[in-house]
């Protein structure tokens, strides 16, 4: 039987896969369409009633009240300081956990720990968020930080910092598990040490993709909603001391989501609004992130 005999037999199936991979392709970029048109219907009729300088520079958010002000100012603080918070967690604890899984640890060690580690990705949102209300408030934070309340900033931010370790180790060591091992042979003919080799080398030349990663965790952490919605509270204020609660842009939309704004007010509009502002940075962070991913691959490919 020949080749093409093969190719002919072979082309039925081939054309449902391929069918079937193009139609979940058209699903995604359909329901992407869809969000991107609602989003932006719905923020185009609530800036005509209200002016885009007051949304964007005003400093007090009250919606829902007699005297309603809508600047979303303090919502982007808290959203902001909670998502620094939750980085200066991540991101060292993340890359040397990286580190030790692409340079220090053996086969067997990193077979067992990356998925123990990816595991951390799969607990609900909602549990962290109540980890953190129940447990870090009051039996760390409180103790360790005189004037922490019940609700605030802090706990949120380390939370959600744990929360986003694995995606930062995992996009990390992957990018300095690309790193050629030419260099680090060359490294080691120079002398060098592995700890020198580690962070001298290696780090350097996958920093690309650990931004990568730095910036899709930021994105993840100004996203969270059930952490933020539990641990943080709910008073709209700007988050100038992250023992105090604040209210960040998703946990407003989620306050507003209950059912008891009217549909079509202001008020109920303003979710789309800052559906919209979520979505441009979540969006400009994603496309940052790929192409730092594209620069480290092209390097190394």
């Amino acid at each position: 039987m020949t080749s093409r005999s093969l190719t002919r037999r072979r082309r039925p199936g081939e054309a449902l896969v391929t069918g079937l991979l193009a139609a979940c392709a058209a699903v995604c970029v359909a329901t992407t369409f869809g969000i991107v048109v609602t989003l932006g219907t719905e923020t185009v009729e609530f800036l005509r009633r209200v002016p885009l300088h007051d949304f964007l520079f005003g400093t007090r958010w009250a919606p829902t009240f007699a005297d309603a002000s809508f600047g979303v100012l303090p919502l982007l603080s808290a959203t902001l300081v909670v998502t620094g918070i939750a980085l200066v967690i991540a991101v060292p604890v993340g890359l040397a956990t990286a580190i030790y899984l692409s340079e220090y640890a053996r086969p067997r060690v990193r077979r067992i720990l990356k998925p123990t580690l990816e595991l951390v990705a799969g607990v609900p949102t909602v549990v962290f968020g109540y980890f953190a209300l129940t447990f870090l408030t009051p039996n760390v934070l409180q103790p360790l930080i005189p004037g922490t309340k019940v609700f605030n900033v802090l706990a949120a931010g380390i939370v959600i910092g744990i929360m986003v370790v694995p995606l930062i180790a995992s996009i990390a060591e992957d990018a300095m598990r690309a790193v050629p091992t030419s260099l680090r042979e060359a490294a080691y003919g120079l002398g060098a040490v592995r700890r020198t080799v580690s962070t001298k080398v290696v780090v350097p030349a996958a920093f690309s993709g650990i931004a990568a990663g730095v910036l899709l965790a930021a994105s993840r952490a100004i996203g969270e909603t059930m952490v933020v919605a539990v641990a943080a509270g709910q008073m709209s204020q700007f988050a100038s001391d992250p023992r105090e609660p604040a209210q960040t842009m998703t946990a407003y939309i989620v306050q507003v989501s209950l059912g008891d704004t009217p549909a079509g007010s202001t008020a109920y509009l303003t979710i789309f609004a800052l559906g919209a502002a979520l979505f441009v940075i979540t969006f400009g962070l994603n496309l940052v992130a790929v192409r730092l991913v594209a620069r480290v691959r092209e390097a190394y490919e």
